[in-house]
């Protein structure tokens, strides 16, 4: 298959639009990470998604739409069928990186969720997504879009390191500004549960809501085991929500060290992992955003791919106080590990 490269411009954007509606998939920029576009009602099309990712189809996918009536035939009993909180966080931060987790209607293929009844749907804010989904006239089901437990792509050449030659098209847009994925809140629940970290913080989140928002208690424990994607479904009850709950993620083909504690303590550590690396001949690379959570999130990606294509064997990452933002960013890190930390 020729992946097409397509501009921002409204004649590519309606092509891919048509892409979308014919059964194809299109890569395309959002604000938080690259997506992997499939229509997100035609179970067939979203199978394919599976298939160029290697992705476990029990991982649920995000739909992603351009219009709060969307809902309508995406959720049970449609958009009045919605309490307070959910209406609350509608109008303050969508569109925007905050994916909400509600009950599924009938409407929405089993394969977009994962065989469960709910269902994860964001509007992002990027204007070149918004225009896509419009276009394609349908709820777009989008994943990030790389090889399934690989760093999620902020730019269009990351996608295609990954990509090219899987899917129909990438539109060639830029850089994503957040540069992780949003966060994920499920709201079918008691208690607003954020299933996955993103850069809007667990506390500014129960600030809009004027209510305490916590964390699904998998995101503050150390995993036995962590199940890899490359090969298949995992053996386990366990059906995750969201993504980034079950399998491994974010991993570069360097291997990764998380080391915690005092600046002084990151630096004659990493001076000692990097000389033991020297004498087997291999080479070690350094990750130090300090406590900038913000660049930190901006970069990571990016910073995991580039040191690969640099060929890096190992990478060693000064850790981050896990509180507000950096509780997101920590996240990545520890999971791109594979919770190897010193």
């Amino acid at each position: 298959m020729d992946t097409l490269r397509l501009t921002t411009n409204e004649s590519d954007i309606r092509r891919a639009g048509e892409i979308i509606r014919s059964g194809g998939l299109v890569a395309f920029p959002t604000e938080t990470v690259y997506g992997l576009g499939a229509d997100a009602l035609n179970a067939e099309a979203v199978s394919s998604v599976y298939k160029a990712k290697g992705r476990p189809s029990d991982n649920p996918m995000i739909v992603h739409i351009a219009y709060v009536a969307a809902l309508d035939e995406l959720v049970a009993g449609g958009i009045h069928a919605l309490n307070n909180d959910v209406h609350k966080l509608i109008s303050r931060l969508w569109p925007g990186p905050l994916t909400l987790v509600l009950p599924k209607s009938d409407k929405v293929p089993d394969v977009t969720t994962g065989g469960l009844d709910t269902v994860a749907v964001r509007m992002p804010s990027n204007g070149t997504a918004r225009s896509l989904i419009r276009m394609a006239e349908r709820p777009i089901a989008a994943p990030s879009a790389n090889i399934s437990g690989r760093p999620s792509p902020t730019t269009a050449d990351d996608v295609l390191e990954d990509m090219d030659g899987r899917i129909d098209a990438v539109i060639m847009g830029e850089m994503c500004d957040v540069g992780i994925e949003s966060t994920v809140l499920d709201m079918t629940g008691d208690e607003p549960v954020i299933l996955r970290p993103g850069i809007l913080s667990k506390e500014y989140i129960s600030d809009v809501l004027g209510r305490e928002v916590i964390y699904d208690q998998a995101l503050l424990e150390i995993p036995d085991e962590v199940a890899d994607p490359g090969k298949g479904v995992a053996d386990t009850l366990f059906r995750p929500k969201s993504p980034g709950m079950k399998y491994k993620h974010y991993a570069p083909k360097a291997d990764v060290v998380v080391i915690t504690g005092s600046a002084e303590r990151f630096k004659l550590r990493a001076r000692e992992l990097g000389l033991e690396a020297m004498k087997q001949g291999k080479r070690a690379a350094i990750i130090d955003y300090g406590d900038d959570a913000n660049q930190a999130a901006h970069q990571f990606f990016a910073d995991l791919r580039e040191l690969d294509r640099q060929g890096y064997d190992f990478i060693l990452i000064r850790s981050m106080e896990q509180k507000g933002k950096g509780f997101s960013v920590m996240n990545r890190m520890l999971k791109s590990a594979g919770y190897d930390v010193e």
